[in-house]
């Protein structure tokens, strides 16, 4: 057991950091700047402090132990407290800022957003990182636990402290192949209930606001498949009858980019906000202030691109 006034190397602190994040020593010592056989020691050296093997090897890959789950959210809010501390106060010249901004978002918005996001990125701030996160099938408090700067997308699950912004609004629309039949006639409600559907959810949901919409008139669509991100779903899309949903504004162009055809939904849905959300303990840090003006500026530029919707 360790002793309670024994002296603890808090450099340990910020590789444990790095070692729960990446589960791998390699990629932790790339992380850190050490060479692998001194991050293997470093994390003999956590073992034995903490009294956990901390990481444990499965097959080729490493896991976190039960304990490290446990610690983990409690590790990177350290680690962040500290960084407050003892570097100083962010530039407000974008490029003197070095650092690494998270951000969570569909894979349909990092499609959509995240070329734009690197470029001005990398005009404004070149030594900044910009590390995207894809959404659980689980809610999770990526932002008041310090695991991401930023989530964007439509925020529906928040813890009340969260502060958001509206970027802007979008609408769902179809999405089907070229050639598709329901591209040869006007689309009504019945014969978009009759098509073949492809729903898109990260919970693995069968219903969603369409379901509702076409139950008000009657009416019952069949959904063949579900799959976890956008991007599988245009690529089913692409390739069969089935009928995708996307976003208007935020992904008609990457549907056609991919040779698909969006068409306006013949159904009353309700519109889909889109929004910013980080946690007050950023407010008013200079660098996340910049990386807001960033992301309201890759969006600006993104619809103004975007070309007038389709109307059948």
């Amino acid at each position: 057991m360790i002793a309670r006034n024994a002296s603890v190397d808090l450099n340990l602190l910020t590789a444990l950091d790095a070692l729960l994040e990446e589960e791998s020593v390699t990629a932790a010592a790339d992380r850190l700047g050490l060479s692998g056989p001194a991050m293997s020691r470093t994390l003999g050296r956590i073992r034995r402090t903490i009294g956990d093997p901390v990481l444990v090897r499965a097959g080729r890959t490493m896991v976190p132990t039960p304990r490290a789950l446990e610690i983990r959210a409690e590790v990177r809010r350290l680690v962040e407290a500290a960084h407050a501390v003892l570097v100083p106060s962010a530039p407000a010249d974008p490029a003197q800022l070095a650092r690494i901004f998270t951000i969570n978002a569909n894979d349909l918005l990092v499609t959509a957003l995240g070329p734009r996001l690197v470029a001005l990125a990398a005009e404004e701030a070149p030594q900044v990182v910009l590390r995207f996160l894809g959404e659980s099938y689980v809610d999770l408090p990526l932002l008041r636990d310090g695991a991401a700067d930023l989530e964007v997308g439509v925020i529906d699950s928040r813890e009340p402290e969260i502060r958001t912004e509206e970027l802007f609004t979008d609408r769902a629309v179809a999405v089907v192949r070229e050639g598709h039949p329901l591209t040869t006639v006007k689309l009504t409600p019945r014969r978009y209930a009759d098509a073949p559907h492809l729903n898109v959810t990260r919970r693995g949901r069968l219903t969603g606001p369409v379901d509702a919409a076409l139950a008000e008139l009657g009416l019952r669509r069949k959904v063949i498949a579900t799959v976890p991100t956008f991007a599988a779903s245009l690529m089913m899309v692409r390739d069969s009858d089935a009928v995708g949903l996307t976003g208007e504004r935020s992904a008609a162009s990457t549907a056609r980019g991919l040779g698909l055809r969006a068409l306006p939904i013949p159904l009353d849905l309700p519109t889909m906000t889109m929004e910013m959300a980080w946690h007050p303990r950023q407010e008013a840090d200079a660098g996340h202030i910049w990386l807001r003006g960033l992301v309201r500026r890759a969006v600006a530029q993104a619809i103004s691109a975007a070309p007038a919707p389709a109307r059948r």
